[in-house]
């Protein structure tokens, strides 16, 4: 269902994985939604260099929404501050905003080697906290400034691995980021709640479910496949979540979402019928 038709959305970090997902299915719900990432077509960025902003742009359209792909390096304060005046010009209005920028894998040898903080390089420290954690606190400023003249608005920050209960991760870098994600996000939900605008933080997977970025193969174990949710899953829960009118109810509570428990609240299925 075209449930999102005449809103408009921000999806950061879009041009592949989870935020390529998640711009995807508010693109089936009809949503115009401007993708922002570092990779375009002619630029690569990672090792994935077939996956840009404007793929992910054309598949929103596709679907029947609008898609805008916007080259966006969110640790740039300039480039993400053009974003928010663009969309402001473009539509007069920002319904939702989510923040998934996020590089903190980029140094895979310090991360998934389980080394302790003192053997980490402290440049995934700053790719952590300054192009995840600061990216999320520029991006919701911007938003901000459209929202507040509205009344209303919806920002989703995204995270995984960590939920606010969990045991110490191994990694001390990422165990920081993930806790402080978490009250970053409680907090500026305490503050924008008078103005009736929903922070919501929302995973996208821990050990036991989690999203994954891969297509599966005939080699893939259907035990471990039954663990996991396409990225196009966790979309369908923000689209739920974007136009729910009761939204606010869910900040009441704690401002803390699973993938699979919003499934169940709202009734939607993942893209191969499974409600995992």
């Amino acid at each position: 269902m075209k449930t999102l038709v005449n809103r408009v959305a921000v999806v950061t970090g879009a041009s592949r994985g989870g935020g390529k997902g998640i711009a995807t299915a508010l693109g089936e719900a009809g949503a115009t939604v401007y993708v922002t990432g570092r990779s375009f077509r002619g630029n690569r960025t990672t090792d994935i260099p077939n996956e840009t902003i404007e793929d992910t742009a054309e598949t929103v359209t596709q679907l029947g929404g609008v898609g805008t792909p916007v080259q966006v390096d969110h640790t740039i304060d300039e480039q993400v501050e053009g974003l928010f005046s663009r969309v402001m010009k473009e539509q007069g209005r920002l319904d939702l905003l989510v923040n998934n920028a996020w590089v903190g894998y980029e140094m895979g040898d310090g991360f998934w080697g389980r080394k302790r903080f003192w053997e980490l390089p402290m440049r995934q420290w700053e790719l952590m906290h300054g192009a995840g954690l600061r990216s999320h606190m520029t991006a919701a400023r911007g938003a901000i400034s459209i929202m507040l003249d509205q009344g209303r608005g919806l920002i989703v920050n995204t995270t995984s691995g960590i939920n606010p209960d969990s045991k110490f991760h191994p990694n001390l870098f990422y165990d920081t980021f993930k806790s402080s994600i978490y009250r970053m996000t409680h907090g500026m939900a305490e503050e924008c709640r008078k103005s009736s605008i929903a922070v919501i933080l929302l995973s996208l997977g821990d050990e036991h479910q989690y999203m994954r970025t891969w297509e599966p193969d005939d080699n893939t174990n259907p035990e471990d496949l039954e663990k996991t949710f396409t990225p196009v899953y966790a979309g369908r829960a923000i689209a739920a979540l974007a136009v729910d009118p009761e939204v606010m109810s869910k900040v009441d509570v704690r401002p803390y979402l699973e993938v699979p428990d919003v499934a169940r609240e709202y009734g939607f299925r993942d893209v191969d019928g499974r409600q995992p």
